[in-house]
C-alpha cells in the first residue's frame, strides 16, 4: 500500500496501519475503542502507551510517519512538545499516546466505553 490517495483509503486500512506501527513501535496497552455511531468525531479511537515521554513523542512520530509514506495520509499531531499525551488525528481514527501516569489520571477508554463493557485490548 504505497501513496493510496486520500479519498480511497478506508477506515479500516488506516486503523490497520496504526495497530501495525504502534506494535513495530513497542507501543503499551493498545486498545481499541469503536465508536461508530456513538460520535461523528470519528469512527474508532486508539489509546496506547510509551514508558517516557521521549517514548510517547517517538511513537507518535513515528506513526505520522508510517501514515504518510503507507497512505499517504497528513495527520494532526498535537502535545509532542510535552510528550505526556499525544493526539494524531487521522480524521476517521484518532490516537492518544500517553505516559502510563496521565492515562490513568484522564482514563479515556472508560469514558468512552459503554456501562459493563471493557475495551479491546490489541494484541
Amino acid at each position: 500500500m504505497n501513496g493510496l490517495p486520500q479519498s480511497e483509503v478506508t477506515s479500516e486500512q488506516i486503523l490497520a496501519r496504526i495497530l501495525e506501527s504502534l506494535d513495530d513501535n513497542k507501543a503499551e496497552d493498545v486498545v481499541q475503542i469503536d465508536l461508530r455511531g456513538k460520535t461523528s468525531v470519528c469512527d474508532q479511537m486508539v489509546v496506547c502507551s510509551g514508558r517516557s515521554s521521549r517514548q510517547v513523542v517517538s511513537i507518535a512520530e513515528k506513526l505520522v510517519e508510517d501514515l504518510k509514506h503507507d497512505l499517504g495520509l497528513l495527520p494532526k499531531i498535537e502535545g509532542q512538545d510535552t510528550g505526556d499525551w499525544v493526539l494524531v488525528d487521522t480524521g476517521d481514527v484518532i490516537v492518544h499516546v500517553f505516559r502510563p501516569e496521565v492515562r490513568e489520571f484522564y482514563q479515556l477508554e472508560k469514558m468512552w466505553m459503554p456501562l459493563g463493557k471493557t475495551a479491546q485490548t490489541v494484541t
